[in-house]
């Protein structure tokens, strides 16, 4: 068995050790495919290609243990996996996709950044598949959705995630902020407060472009009409129309307010988000807008001494969008139509995503199981447990700004944010590039 990570972190190469097997792995090889598909004739030999986005040590330990307890299960399957970060990954799906050599098994992001694929004929249909026994009561409805187009699914999710701002109780304390802001008014006054404290609010690393988004994306879906924001993000609107909604611009300006009014740390396309993490965790700052996956990360640090909390984006008075939907989404699975095996792809996915599998990547990783029941007290603190309440109670999700538009849009999105956290461009001119780019796709697909 070949497992050739290619493990490119935000930081830069991370050479990780292949790690021994876990203690009991091998006892959850016996629940991998209770009522599945089967593999084939113990003879036949299969090779399946996995490409995945978690080249961290914890998430190579998980998928290291998981991969070598399903092939030990079934000695006649190899299964080759890569894993390289998110910004890297984008570019190197593509070129992969561009190539045709798709990988048996692979990663993406929910919305158009799957939808791309599907269109160009890359992605399975597994509705036949999710539709026997055994992946019944796996997902709620709403994770399962997130991979539907047309009324098919095409994915499988591996984690369930949303946006909160996590804060540091003992600072908010000090600060004299007795409970978290609701609103986006009450949310400038705690910021204020902690600065009159000399206490730095919110942590901030926009040096990888993705970390930008989920603000803007947040603030969009707060003042743009849910319709109109939909209909751009898809080019479906006529183009005198295109993204020209007023609230794209203010919802850049509350974005840009954020470093302007000294809420940030300084500087943030100098950071990634790991080191605003970090700096967060050390108790240097109240504040970092954190993914609910990332939650686990807080055990053992100064953070978790202090004590800590969350909450959701504040809602904006007065903004035509919905304030009550979540950003975020889940993270999983697809399948190539060109997989020589899909009933065995299929079957690894299945024991990947068990319960008892499910719980150990909580275990491991920190990470929160999209597998209905795999997060519980013996595996996670109590704020993901709420978080995961919180998401399961949402209205919606709004899914990542970045992976939910088309490629060229979103790729004029995040350097335009970047641009506004260096000071070089206004919101006005960000989105007059980010029109740009949205009418030049829509006259190439019309």
């Amino acid at each position: 068995m070949a497992l050739g990570y290619s493990q490119q972190t935000e930081e830069g190469i991370c050479n990780v050790k292949r790690r021994q097997f876990a203690a009991g792995a091998l006892a959850l090889a016996g629940t991998a495919l209770a009522g599945g598909a089967r593999p084939g004739r113990a003879e036949e030999k299969v090779v399946l290609s996995f490409l995945h986005k978690w080249p961290e040590p914890d998430n190579v330990v998980f998928f290291n243990n998981a991969i070598e307890a399903y092939t030990k299960a079934h000695p006649n399957v190899t299964i080759n996996a890569e894993a390289v970060a998110d910004e890297p990954y984008k570019a190197k799906i593509r070129v992969v996709m561009a190539s045709g050599d798709v990988p048996d098994i692979y990663f993406t992001w929910v919305g158009e950044f799957t939808r791309q694929f599907i269109r160009g004929g890359r992605v399975l249909d597994l509705s036949p598949y999710l539709a026997k026994p055994e992946w019944q009561g796996r997902f709620s409805q709403a994770t399962l959705n997130a991979y539907r187009t047309d009324g098919k699914f095409y994915g499988i999710p591996l984690n369930l995630d949303a946006k909160f701002f996590m804060y540091n109780k003992t600072l908010f304390e000090k600060a004299g902020i007795s409970a978290p802001p609701a609103t986006w008014p009450q949310f400038e006054a705690v910021c204020d407060k902690l600065k009159a404290a000399k206490i730095q609010p919110i942590s901030f690393g926009s040096q990888l472009a993705w970390a930008t988004s989920h603000y803007v994306g947040d603030f969009n879906a707060k003042l743009v009409p849910i319709a109109v924001r939909e209909s751009d993000y898809l080019l479906k609107t006529p183009a005198d129309k295109l993204f020209t909604d007023p609230g794209y611009v203010q919802a850049l300006e509350y974005y840009t307010s954020m470093l302007t009014k000294g809420w940030f740390n300084k500087t943030p396309n100098a950071f990634t988000h790991a080191v605003a993490r970090a700096a967060f965790h050390a108790g240097r700052s109240s504040m970092l807008y954190d993914e609910l996956v990332s939650f686990g990360r807080a055990a053992g640090t100064k953070l978790e001494k202090d004590g800590w909390d969350f909450f959701p984006m504040p809602a904006i008075p007065g903004g035509r969008g919905d304030q009550a939907l979540l950003t975020g989404a889940p993270d999983g699975f697809v399948v190539s139509p060109k997989c020589k095996h899909p009933e065995v792809a299929l079957d690894f996915l299945n024991f990947l995503t068990t319960r008892a599998q499910g719980a150990e990547y909580t275990r491991i990783t920190k990470r929160t199981s999209a597998v209905i029941g795999a997060v519980t007290s013996a595996n996670a603190s109590p704020q993901v447990l709420r978080g995961i309440d919180v998401i399961n109670a949402a209205k919606g999700m709004v899914i990542w700004l970045d992976t939910d538009m088309e490629s060229r849009v979103g790729s004029a999105y995040l350097a335009g944010a970047q641009a506004l956290m260096g000071g070089t461009e206004t919101p006005a001119q960000v989105m007059a590039k980010v029109r740009a780019a949205a009418l030049q796709a829509q006259k190439e697909r019309s």
